[in-house]
């Protein structure tokens, strides 16, 4: 549905599926009701025949600016409340996209933060417009990576790179990006669609099967389930609303201003 806030688009031809965040106001800030509709959709996805390449991105000016912060506002309690229904939908959402044979394509123009960062990586590629960034946007709430941003940070960069990302509060760029490992390949705006395209072609006519069986090697190869990964963040992620530092993200980023952390 075009009014949805994720659409899908299905071509039975070429078993291509495309899944676009659908929240452009907001730079497709994840909120509960779109992490709900992600979940519709991802599961529409799964139950199709034939689909050998699924493509996110998102609608405007953003992939994703990452969570909906004014969800998280208010005591801990509600803070809890809010992150664990979204993490309720896109948790699943994620294993089942990872469970999938059908690899998945990033196509990434704006910024890709916090949990866009999240799925940026868990996609199988990723593609950029030049001016994309990219950045881990937990540490300016005083929250941790979650919807599989630690496992993939830890698995695709390597714990240095990972905290610098954190600690440091970097942006990339989108060709950072690539040096980094996060971007398979960088295009102009005006050449994207056309490139997008061809990865698309690429990969969709390949042997669906054996690339979910490498996926599958590959994950397992890295050690440690991501679905018991994805409850550890939960739960981290939740310690963090009780914490006053939290209290401080949230409220700093509301009132656009630099946030006073004191480590407790």
């Amino acid at each position: 549905m075009a009014d949805s806030l994720v659409t899908t688009a299905f071509d039975a031809g070429t078993g291509v599926a495309r899944l676009t965040f659908n929240r452009p106001e907001a730079l497709n800030a994840i909120n509960i009701p779109l992490a709900e509709a992600l979940l519709a959709a991802v599961r529409d996805i799964h139950g199709l025949s034939g689909v050998r390449c699924i493509v996110l991105t998102g609608a405007g000016r953003a992939f994703m600016a990452g969570g909906d912060v004014s969800s998280m506002a208010g005591t801990s309690e509600q803070a809890g409340a809010a992150i664990g229904a979204i993490l309720d939908a896109v948790n699943p959402a994620v294993l089942l996209l990872r469970g999938m044979d059908a690899p998945v394509i990033a196509a990434v123009r704006g910024v890709a933060a916090g949990a866009g960062l999240s799925l940026t990586l868990m996609a199988d590629l990723v593609i950029a417009d030049e001016e994309a960034k990219f950045l881990v946007a937990y540490n300016g709430i005083g929250a941790v990576p979650d919807c599989g941003g630690s496992w993939a940070l830890a698995h695709k960069l390597g714990a240095g790179r990972a905290a610098e990302l954190m600690l440091l509060g970097r942006t990339l760029g989108a060709d950072e990006a690539r040096d980094w490992g996060i971007v398979n390949e960088v295009v102009p705006d005006s050449e994207f669609d056309n490139r997008l395209n061809r990865m698309i072609e690429k990969v969709a006519q390949g042997p669906t099967r054996a690339y979910g069986a490498f996926r599958k090697l590959i994950d397992q190869a890295n050690g440690g389930r991501l679905a018991d990964h994805l409850e550890a963040e939960r739960a981290a992620f939740l310690e963090m609303t009780r914490t006053e530092d939290f209290a401080e993200g949230v409220s700093a980023f509301l009132a656009k201003r630099p946030s006073e952390f004191r480590g407790r």
